[in-house]
């Protein structure tokens, strides 16, 4: 046991050196714990490994004590060989490293130094090179400022002697070059020499552009522009008719070359006017697009004295009243001068390539002067309401004339966008209402305001619709067309939500009107008021299909209600006049009555007829006052009406012998259904209590019985009647045409009858 616990000491110091060859080797490279329980476990088991279980081994324990103790101090020999040649290594790297940091700041010191020197002996010199290219850079602005300003003299000195000589296209081209180079100089902050060159630049093209412009007048002229009368079978053409026709080629295509110069100009005029002045009107188009071709602009000038002469100032042509004279005669030159512009300049424009279409860049050009007049006249007309209508009335014609027979381009602005200014907007919307409302007033207090104007046509008076529904859903569409064309989507919804306010006033106001006749529900005026409801929910629903008028579908829901709740009260009423008229019928005596085997000898019962009558009169008289779809309504209402009220008071208040049911079945199957048979194949479908109630008080005594037993013993038992081939109790009431009636029902109407079925 001596030697067992020597050799645990050995292993355990064997076990804590690091290098140890037994750690590695001899014990297969398992890990040690260092809790003392898992080093001794290790060291039983690695006993047991080297000595085993057999006792006899124990022998070999001094062995392997020795062998320990051996590899031990082979370890500790290495250790201290390591631990003695580790120091002087060190020392000596650290004495490396004390030099270097000693050199490096030495270095560092040096650089300070020198880099010193430098800069005190190189900064006069960094001074004066800087002042050397500062006034480099000074000159070499100025000679580019005196290069511009030699190019402008040259450009108008080569522009005069172009014109001295007639070069009118190289003076075109130098003035072109000035305008290049005025864009060139935008950006600079040269203003000085900026204002000059433009200065330069306006002069001679307002030179070149008269001199031009006087020439393309005077082809002009001789071409008999401008065309202001219709224009009648050409004439023969004149002798110098080529000449005439090269000259007008010539003068475009040069006043084309002048058009970037002439935008130019115009662009810098319009910002100076725009921001030095107010604007005489605040609406403008929602798009200017491009300036007017510059041939075109000429062409416009005799158009514009000729329009400014008769339209302005104090002429009698001159009236916010006759807002039609100025748009008429604009469409009357556009469609005069079409065939001019397209047979004479159209032409010239494609050779030059340009792809602007000459008829529509007149026409843009007089609708300038059409908006201008419309804005200022629009603004003076806010406070007379009939002279603003007739205006918006007159430039929503004059819109579409302009698109539909001059064919104007829809992407460009016509007049329009001038009524969606919000102050001339608001003032439309309000003189929509306003004469809308009177409109409305008007028209239900008419004499014929109930009445149909197609009463005497049946084949168009399916709807009976009285004169003041039709007209209103008229005034609707009017509405509608005017707004319908408008550029902006919101404009277009401000006049769909009036439309829904005069929907509800005008079914508020036929609600008034209903309220007053509904003393009389059948009574004309009455009926008159259900047919403009239904016509126009009928209307609103058509609409519906197209999404514009979704939103006038919430008014459509309001007259629905108004309709059904019309309807239900004039059936009501229908019901109270023939339950009246049935008072004698439901207190017949049905059980006295005797059997009657020949229906051929059958007739009528005397107490139904006072309500069979009733029946009829009413079937007629709502058939010819109400509607066709207003009457389907009616009709199966009334039935149901009536099958619940004969089955009510009639059938289940009394008790029936056979012969009184065979009455009963007489004047339901014989007199009342066929009074609906007018207007369905199967009207004996509309009143299946009724009619299964006659079936079941019918039976013969025998069938009766059987019936009674079955539904009885179904009840009682609550399931199916057993038995092999024998029927369910719903299977034996649908062989008997019994389909509505449940079978509790059923066993009541067994038990009205008079011989009984059962005990």
């Amino acid at each position: 046991m001596a030697a067992g616990t020597e050799v645990e000491i050995e292993v355990s110091k064997l076990k804590d050196h690091p290098s140890n060859p037994v750690y590695t080797t001899s014990l297969d490279s398992e890990s040690f714990s260092t809790d003392a329980e898992d080093q001794q476990d290790y060291v039983v088991k690695y006993l047991e490994k080297e000595l085993g279980s057999d006792l006899k081994s124990l022998k070999n324990v001094g062995d392997l004590l020795e062998k320990l103790r051996e590899e031990n101090n082979v370890l500790e020999g290495q250790v201290l060989t390591v631990s003695s040649s580790v120091p002087p290594k060190v020392s000596e790297a650290l004495s490396t490293a004390a030099d270097a940091g000693c050199s490096l700041v030495d270095l560092l010191q040096r650089e300070q130094f020198i880099s010193n020197m430098l800069n005190q002996g190189a900064q006069p010199w960094m001074d004066n090179l800087g002042q050397m290219l500062n006034q480099v850079d000074t000159i070499g602005r100025h000679m580019k400022y005196l290069r511009c300003l030699q190019r402008i003299e040259e450009l108008s000195a080569a522009v005069q002697q172009c014109l001295m000589t007639s070069s009118v296209w190289e003076a075109i081209r130098a003035v072109d070059s000035m305008a290049v180079l005025d864009t060139g100089l935008n950006q600079s902050g040269c203003f000085h020499l900026q204002d000059f060159l433009q200065e330069t630049l306006h002069f001679w093209h307002k030179i070149i552009k008269d001199r031009l412009a006087s020439d393309f007048e005077k082809v002009l002229t001789q071409l008999q522009w401008p065309i202001v009368t219709p224009p009648t079978q050409s004439l023969t053409p004149t002798a110098n008719h080529q000449e005439i026709n090269s000259q007008l080629e010539l003068l475009v295509t040069q006043l084309l070359a002048l058009q970037t110069s002439d935008d130019l100009l115009s662009q810098r005029a319009l910002a100076s006017c725009v921001t030095s002045t107010q604007p005489v009107s605040s609406v403008a188009p929602p798009s200017k697009g491009p300036p007017l071709c510059l041939p075109i602009q000429i062409m416009l000038l005799p158009l514009s004295r000729r329009f400014r002469y008769h339209f302005y100032g104090n002429r009698q042509t001159n009236s916010l009243s006759k807002p039609e004279w100025y748009l008429t005669q604009v469409l009357m030159w556009m469609s005069n001068s079409s065939t001019f512009m397209e047979e004479k300049i159209q032409p010239i424009l494609e050779r030059a390539g340009v792809t602007t279409s000459a008829r529509v860049e007149l026409c843009r050009g007089l609708l300038s002067l059409v908006q201008e007049k419309v804005a200022s006249d629009a603004s003076r007309l806010l406070y007379d309401d009939m002279l603003f209508c007739h205006l918006v009335e007159e430039v929503l014609q004059f819109e579409k004339e302009l698109r539909c027979n001059q064919s104007y381009p829809a992407v460009l602005p016509g007049l329009l966008h001038l009524l969606l200014e919000d102050a001339i907007l608001q003032k439309w919307l309000t003189v929509e209402k306003k004469m809308a409302v009177e409109k409305m007033d008007s028209m239900l207090s008419a004499e014929g305001a109930w009445s149909s104007q197609y009463k005497d046509i049946s084949d168009m008076d399916e709807l009976k619709a009285p004169d003041c529904a039709e007209t209103f859903m008229t005034l609707l569409q009017v509405i509608t067309e005017r707004y319908r064309t408008l550029p902006c989507p919101s404009a277009q919804l401000k006049f769909l939500g009036l439309q829904r306010e005069l929907v509800d006033d005008f079914r508020i106001r036929l609600t008034q009107v209903m309220k007053e006749e509904s003393r009389c529900p059948l009574g004309v005026r009455y009926c008159a008021i259900l047919n403009a409801v239904n016509y126009i929910y009928t209307i609103l629903g058509d609409w519906g299909d197209n999404v514009f008028f979704l939103q006038l579908q919430q008014s459509a829901v309001s007259l629905d209600r108004l309709k059904g709740d019309m309807m239900g009260r004039l059936l009501e009423w229908t019901m109270r006049e023939i339950a009246e008229k049935a008072k004698p019928y439901c207190q017949d005596r049905w059980l006295s009555l005797p059997s009657q085997y020949d229906l051929s000898t059958m007739s009528l019962s005397s107490s139904a007829c006072p309500m069979m009558l009733c029946v009829r009169d009413r079937l007629l008289n709502l058939h010819q006052v109400l509607s066709l779809s207003l009457f389907q309504l009616a009709w199966q209402g009334l039935a149901e009406r009536l099958d619940n009220f004969l089955y009510q008071d009639v059938i289940l208040s009394n008790h029936f012998s056979d012969g009184g049911a065979a009455q009963l079945q007489f004047d339901m199957t014989r007199n009342l259904f066929p009074l609906f048979g007018h207007y369905c194949k199967r009207p004996e479908n509309f009143f299946k209590h009724v009619k299964e109630a006659c079936i079941i008080l019918s039976l013969n005594l025998g069938s009766a019985i059987l019936l009674r037993n079955l539904l009885k013993e179904s009840e009682e038992e609550m399931r199916d009647w057993a038995g092999a081939g024998d029927l369910s109790p719903q299977s034996a009431l649908h062989e008997l045409g019994v389909y509505c009636l449940a079978s509790c029902d059923v066993l009541i109407l067994l038990n009205l009858r008079a011989c009984r079925t059962g005990q």
